[in-house]
């Protein structure tokens, strides 16, 4: 799968533990790197298209929807 033409959000995983969601994003897209951050965090603004932050809650649950940028 191209990194073009992929999925680029995955709004089923919100509520899964970051490890599980990391996993499922991974296996849709292999081409992108996942980078796990507490809600709240300060992040650069540029679009990264081989990235997707996933933001968790204290818990380590998934908070909003991950998406590639």
């Amino acid at each position: 799968m191209s990194g073009d033409s992929g999925k680029s959000s995955w709004p089923e995983v919100v509520g899964l533990p970051s490890d599980a969601a990391k996993q499922k994003i991974l296996a849709d897209r292999p081409d992108v790197q996942v980078v796990v951050l507490p809600v709240g965090s300060f992040v650069t603004m540029e679009f990264n298209p081989k990235r997707v932050r996933v933001f968790v809650n204290p818990d380590g649950d998934v908070a909003q929807i991950p998406k590639i940028g």
